[in-house]
């Protein structure tokens, strides 16, 4: 292969970006013990389901949590503006927390399924951040739709 192949230079037509050498190892790793990689699976699918966890608690608890912090912000200092602020900047800020916080927990699930004895080379973080935002939109959509939306025109003798 030539020595500026875009694959052996990283992308770059002038020589390897440092730290983006191929990966070899000298000996292969040592497979665990049976039981060993039934507690590293376990261990994956509990680290999973703390990812799913976090990632749903970015659609219901936390901007509820937030939007109560705001509105003893607006309460106690009376201006409307200073509860709001605080509600978009707080959610904005455990947006990011929680994503960090996911991307962790994604990279240690990725670490134990490889222990556990798969080849896991991609974290599962964007495919549950897209499910959970799927379902968070169904839900809602049900409870706009059908619970508390415009269920007084479709429904008449229903109290506003």
């Amino acid at each position: 292969m030539a020595r500026n192949d875009p694959t052996d230079t990283g992308g770059l037509f002038i020589g390897r970006r440092p730290g983006t050498a191929p990966v070899s190892f000298k000996a292969p790793a040592e497979e665990g013990t049976r039981g060993r990689r039934r507690f590293d699976r376990a261990l994956a699918v509990g680290l999973l389901v703390v990812e799913v966890l976090l990632c749903l608690s970015l659609f219901g608890p936390q901007p509820a949590g937030w939007l109560w912090v705001g509105s003893q912000v607006q309460y106690l200092t009376g201006l409307v503006t200073a509860g709001i602020a605080t509600i978009m900047l707080g959610s904005i800020a455990s947006l990011f927390i929680t994503l960090a916080l996911a991307k962790r927990v994604d990279h240690a699930w990725k670490l134990v399924r490889r222990a556990g004895g798969h080849h896991q080379e991609r974290g599962a973080l964007e495919r549950m951040f897209a499910i959970t935002v799927a379902l968070a939109v169904v839900i809602f959509g049900i409870w706009f739709l059908f619970i508390n939306g415009p269920g007084s025109s479709v429904f008449p003798g229903k109290p506003s």
